[in-house]
């Protein structure tokens, strides 16, 4: 466990600061930076799925030393994926030998999706964290249970062993929602097993439990889901790359990957009621992100982080497909000589293979931890608004989730004059504040000869016609009264200058 820790320690801290968050993160970043009233009153109208994350990170960002930044923000994504690395060591060092726990854990440390979301600023890797803790209790109690009567010592810590698992499970699930389709795994394990009805009544009553603590969560998330407009139905494609990030985005890993994680169901089913390593991590694996998938197909909801946690039953295949070869390999050596196997070296020659799939991989990583990799770069246009801009500028924010970049980084902002806001988004209960009427807007405006426009690029496409009446003034004040001066363009934000012309020219 603690060798792909060690490793996956070493991958998150490996440029963990790219100089500026993108926009998800920035809005963990101001929502955590609020009080908790204001948090609460947030969660009412949006985001409440990750209402229990901005309350962790308030937290965080509260004890942070000096002024809290990016770094602070992803620490908690480092310390999960870590522990993760851990768990799924011990999933395979309990279900199967220690070599396997040492090459699924180390392969879950390299693999770059897990490397991205261990340095973003999000619940995603806390999520994986807990998914995963979950299993390993969930497997101890399967076992326990098992093993144990009806009454005595045994019935009672089996009892305990559920009764950890669905606490660990419950908070999990209200880190993000999507996390209870974990139950669905668990149910697919305890079918290959072929648990006993005892073992069912407790995972039945744990599941039970789950569900009916997280019916507000739903309630309530169902109401704010158009959040999720943006989304598109996941096809076969969609799939195929989730299996190639889970596997090795590089051809050559996924090959071999894939080759050995076949290898790895080759004993799927045990003894009755016997828990296996593949019964493990096949349903992890497959059914969580099937389940999202088939489901989008109605209401599109799939997001590949979303079944981030899924992902930790793919290196216990593959290292258990491994664990299959080397045990031929060791009976070949030990037909054809008189001494016994070199297991230590097949375990040495396993990490070596690992460290040479790393070293393949290791471009992706690289360039994953350049600035801008991310959809944007808020610090890089809030760096140019401090080049720039002068106090006292107007600036207006089109549409007003552009706002994001002030709120991540006022300092930037200070002094210039936000010609559309009504209320702040600390104050209003919202995310990027409360913006005057499409009236008042155009009065203000009225009273400026220039303005900075700080605009999402899909803004500026000919036939953007947004829903707002204040976003569709915004637009129609700017082409109708203004004229564009200067454009900075920085990922998928312009910066612009637009000015008031003056007759017989601009002076």
């Amino acid at each position: 466990m603690a060798v792909p820790a060690a490793v996956m320690l070493a991958v998150a801290l490996w440029g963990l600061h790219r100089g500026g968050m993108w926009r998800d993160e920035a809005v963990t970043y101001q929502v955590a930076r609020r009080t908790v009233p204001q948090i609460w009153q947030l969660l009412h109208g949006v985001d409440a799925v990750h209402g229990l994350y901005y309350l962790l990170m308030h937290v965080v960002l509260a004890v942070a030393p000096g002024h809290p930044g990016e770094v602070d923000l992803r620490l908690p994504s480092v310390c999960a994926a870590v522990v993760t690395a851990g768990l799924v060591a011990a999933l395979g060092t309990r279900l199967a030998r220690p070599r396997v726990g040492l090459w699924a854990g180390l392969m879950y440390a390299v693999t770059p999706l897990v490397g991205h979301y261990a340095q973003e600023g999000r619940s995603y890797a806390l999520v994986a964290a807990g998914a995963t803790g979950a299993t390993l209790l969930f497997v101890r109690a399967a076992e326990e249970r098992e093993d144990a009567g009806e009454a005595g010592t045994e019935a009672g810590r089996g009892r305990r062993a559920w009764w950890w698992y669905g606490a660990v499970l419950v908070v999990t699930c209200w880190l993000h929602e999507f996390a209870v389709l974990l139950l669905l795994a668990h149910a697919g394990t305890l079918a290959l097993a072929r648990s006993s009805g005892r073992v069912w009544r407790g995972w039945g009553c744990a599941a039970g439990g789950v569900a009916l603590s997280l019916a507000p969560m739903v309630v309530v998330s169902h109401a704010q889901s158009a959040q999720l407009a943006w989304l598109r139905e996941p096809d076969l494609e969609t799939a195929q790359e989730l299996l190639r990030q889970y596997l090795g985005p590089t051809d050559g890993v996924y090959w071999v990957c894939l080759v050995l994680g076949l290898l790895g169901l080759t004993r799927l089913v045990g003894r009755r009621g016997e828990v296996t390593l593949a019964a493990v991590a096949l349903p992890l694996a497959v059914l969580p992100p099937v389940a999202l998938m088939l489901a989008s197909q109605l209401t599109p909801l799939y997001v590949d982080r979303y079944v981030l946690y899924a992902l930790t039953g793919a290196p216990l295949l593959v290292a258990l497909g491994a664990d299959r070869v080397a045990g031929v390999l060791g009976r070949l050596w030990s037909h054809g000589t008189a001494t016994t196997p070199r297991w230590p070296a097949l375990t040495l020659a396993g990490v070596l293979a690992l460290v040479l799939a790393f070293t393949h991989q290791v471009p992706l990583l690289r360039q994953d931890r350049v600035p801008g990799t991310r959809p944007d770069d808020l610090g890089a246009v809030a760096e140019a608004v401090a080049r720039a801009l002068r106090p006292g500028d107007p600036v207006l924010f089109l549409p007003a989730h552009a706002r994001g970049t002030e709120l991540a980084y006022p300092a930037d902002f200070n002094g210039t004059r936000d010609v559309a806001l009504a209320e702040p988004a600390s104050v209003s209960g919202t995310l990027y504040g409360r913006e005057v009427g499409a009236g008042t807007l155009r009065r203000r405006l009225a009273g400026v000869d220039e303005v900075w426009a700080v605009v999402e690029k899909y803004a500026l496409v000919s036939g953007y016609r947004p829903r707002l009446s204040t976003e569709r003034a915004k637009l129609a004040v700017l082409n109708q009264q203004f004229v564009l001066r200067e454009e900075m363009v920085i990922d998928r934000i312009a910066l612009r200058l637009y000015v008031r012309p003056i007759r017989g020219g601009f002076g």
